[in-house]
């Protein structure tokens, strides 16, 4: 048996013996009876609040809301007594790696990304690991809905959504192969404070005319393949493209600097592209909020409790983006950058309420507008009749981190386990030194 073997057998024991010595909640059962939350004020997740509120939901499925009085329940309901609290959509969070890595130093736990930088048919679906102890930390904090995407190279590969409590990722798929990660090479050598970004690929005008060619080529043979009714010879690559030229799937571009805004966008639509999204913009983006308006595209910022991108940037600015582009009336989604703190998705948006915008709007950001973005809208991303019972109930506002508080999360109607393992250890050593 040769060191490397040894090496890897050593990380899967310290693996399943350290972090798997913590006992994973299981997984709800299906929702056997119908349940009536009553007395809480409900933020529906569409700018309106109903004070002293009443949401019922059977077989998953949200089947009345209203005030204490106007909502008629009928038949025997099981009642859950809110007041004082919070209820919310369930959270949703876009363009993570979430299931797909375990422990950042630890390389045989990742499953991000794929060798190559043309990787369209890779699927984040079917690595999507439901055993991962981040993912019930993440939960806990509100997050039910995820986008889980591959990364690395220039076509990452395809996104799915993945709703947070199951047994494994065919139960936890939520809306399957939705869009497909493009990272758009920079035009400008990186300037940004610190370490030039993992997404510049190098940078440079002669790295990337290279890259540009790359994508054109691969592009246009996507394109002419995608005509074809029935192609000689089935090629894997082009069948996972076909969803963007059709408008079934979403191209999900990142891109922060503003020529490379406007490039990635116009190289899109040239290649026939139906439907764009810009994901992890920062402040660079603001000087092309009129040609994102007149393209009538999404965007998803990245991470808000970053450093301003250059010396002369105004320090703030990072926490003031989200209030601009609410301001000018695009459509606008929050994310949190890494899985093993994206519990911290509430408190980006609570940080943008307290530079101007609107406590409603921020918490739009982090749920319909990404369900807008990720286009399933008719089902999630807000508390209305007919859609999905993906709810969050909390005794104070969850945007705050003085008061968020979790008490109870339903997946499709699911009474969720917020247990994890920050609870367990922190039960555990508040036994040892009390």
């Amino acid at each position: 048996m040769n060191n490397k073997i040894i090496y890897i057998i050593g990380i899967a024991l310290l693996v399943t013996g350290t972090v798997g010595a913590q006992v994973l909640p299981v997984p709800a059962k299906e929702q056997s009876e119908p349940i009536i939350l009553t007395g809480g004020t409900i933020h529906t997740g569409t700018g309106e609040v109903i004070e002293n509120g009443v949401i019922t939901f059977n077989n998953g499925v949200i089947t009345a809301i209203g005030e204490v009085g106007q909502v008629a329940p009928s038949g025997e309901l099981t009642t859950v007594d809110v007041s004082g609290k919070h209820i919310y959509p369930g959270l949703i969070l876009m363009n993570s790696n979430l299931g797909l890595t375990e422990i950042g130093s630890v390389d045989v736990t990742h499953d991000y990304r794929e060798h190559g930088q043309i990787n369209p048919g890779v699927r984040s679906l079917v690595a999507y690991n439901t055993d991962s102890h981040v993912i019930p930390v993440v939960r806990s904090n509100g997050i039910l809905l995820a986008q889980v995407a591959p990364s690395g190279g220039l076509l990452s590969g395809t996104s799915s959504v993945m709703q947070l409590d199951a047994w494994n990722w065919e139960d936890a798929a939520y809306d399957i192969d939705n869009g497909i990660h493009l990272n758009w090479p920079r035009i400008s050598p990186p300037r940004r404070r610190g370490r030039p970004s993992a997404m510049s690929m190098g940078g440079g005008e002669s790295n990337f005319k290279k890259y540009y060619r790359e994508l054109d080529q691969f592009f246009s043979e996507a394109t002419a393949y995608a005509e074809l009714v029935k192609p000689k010879r089935t090629n894997l690559r082009f069948e996972a493209m076909k969803g963007i030229f059709s408008g079934e799937k979403i191209l999900y571009i990142n891109v922060s600097e503003a020529k490379g805004i406007i490039s990635s966008v116009i190289f899109a639509k040239d290649h026939g592209v139906k439907k764009i999204t810009l994901v992890g913009v920062g402040e660079e983006a603001l000087l092309m909020k009129d040609f994102i308006k007149e393209n009538n595209i999404p965007i998803v910022l990245g991470n808000i409790f970053s450093m301003p991108s250059y010396e002369h940037s105004d320090t703030r600015m990072p926490f003031k983006m989200a209030k601009l582009f609410n301001d000018e009336g695009i459509l606008t989604g929050i994310t949190y950058p890494s899985s093993s703190t994206a519990y911290n998705l509430p408190f980006a948006a609570g940080q943008a309420v307290a530079y101007g915008l609107p406590k409603e709007d921020a918490l739009k950001m982090i749920t319909l507008n990404n369900a807008i973005i990720l286009g399933i809208e008719d089902r999630t991303g807000s508390l209305e009749k007919g859609k999905d019972a993906n709810l969050i109930v909390s005794t104070g506002d969850i945007l705050d981190i003085m008061t968020n508080n979790i008490e109870l999360a339903y997946i499709n109607g699911r009474a969720i386990d917020l247990d994890n393992k920050f609870k367990m250890l922190n039960n555990r050593f508040q036994e040892k030194y009390k």
